[in-house]
């Protein structure tokens, strides 16, 4: 992992987790830097997975997890057709906006965090096949698993760009911060 997450204060556990979901979310947000739309939309690999096409499908994800935990249900239909186009930038949509609905979406969700009485409060799981019917889970495991998502993709991510143009996730952090030439 090129990013550590350094523990500010041992007894909050929600700005602990949620600093863990901010640096998954940073290394997907990191793996298109530099790059134009169209090396975006690429997909270098036998896999059917873009940079943008992630980016995408990480912000939807956060969004529709928030929403449940809130009792608002999901915005995004789990359909084979939906599914698909959740994995890829559609006409009119930008990397540059994707990125800015996502930081949207992290301010909602932290905002939520920090304000739910106890990350113990649950919400129910969809009905889906891949859950358990009648399955209630907790904001900690919310947060555990937006860390699992985005680390998942994150990975992806990094393969997807050392193949466009061999920069590695230490070579993005370096110049994220600033300490690379592009």
């Amino acid at each position: 992992m090129p990013t550590h997450v350094i523990e500010k204060n041992v007894t909050d556990e929600r700005g602990t987790l949620l600093d863990f979901v901010e640096a998954q979310r940073g290394g997907l947000r990191r793996a298109l830097l530099g790059l134009t739309e169209e090396q975006a939309a690429l997909k270098p690999s036998a896999s059917e997975l873009s940079l943008g096409g992630l980016l995408k499908h990480a912000a939807q994800a956060e969004r529709n997890w928030l929403l449940l935990a809130q009792g608002r249900g999901a915005e995004t239909e789990h359909d084979e057709s939906a599914w698909a186009d959740g994995f890829r930038l559609l006409e009119g949509e930008t990397v540059a906006g994707v990125l800015a609905h996502w930081e949207q979406v992290a301010a909602e969700t932290e905002k939520f965090i920090r304000s739910v009485p106890s990350l113990e409060d649950t919400f129910p799981l969809p009905e889906a096949p891949w859950f358990p019917a009648d399955t209630r889970v907790s904001m900690r495991w919310l947060l555990l698993h937006l860390v699992e998502e985005f680390a998942r993709h994150a990975g992806h991510a990094d393969v997807i760009r050392e193949s466009l143009d061999g920069k590695t996730a230490f070579e993005l952090v370096a110049l994220a911060s600033g300490d690379a030439e592009s």
